[in-house]
């Protein structure tokens, strides 16, 4: 199996020309029931308020449950989608970093469901989505 530093190089090296990359969200750490993600909050996040963008939120949200499903299927033989995202923002935020757990609630033959909190630098909670994924076999 590879060590943490490999997989989260990976996973960043995977973000290259997609909206990842845009965000520029950043995997920071992974563990056998979680992966963490940041993703800094600058005018290029925010919606027209000054504050960051819900959407954003949620394609944080996304980009972490969806990756850390990837880590648990061999993504030779199956690939992953998200099928499900809910989210409820509790807090807004203006600028810093927002960083985004992603941790299993189910681990599934076909289906995977996460819970991913966003907090800020104060470590408040400021978004939390649960994610559904189904893992379909390659064709």
């Amino acid at each position: 199996m590879l060590d943490k530093e490999a997989i989260l190089k990976s996973f960043n090296k995977m973000c290259k020309n997609t909206l990842m990359e845009t965000l520029a969200i950043r995997f920071t750490d992974i563990g056998d029931d979680y992966l963490v993600a940041t993703m800094p909050v600058n005018s290029k996040v925010h919606q027209p308020y000054g504050i960051l963008h819900g959407g954003a939120s949620v394609a944080l949200a996304e980009s972490v449950g969806s990756s850390a499903s990837a880590y648990f299927v061999d993504t030779n033989k199956y690939l992953v989608k998200g099928i499900e995202i809910s989210a409820n923002h509790l807090k807004s935020v203006k600028e810093g970093v927002v960083t985004a757990t992603a941790k299993i609630i189910h681990k599934g033959r076909t289906t995977h469901l996460w819970e991913i909190r966003i907090v800020n630098e104060k470590n408040e909670l400021i978004s939390i989505c649960k994610l559904t994924n189904i893992i379909l076999e390659k064709k």
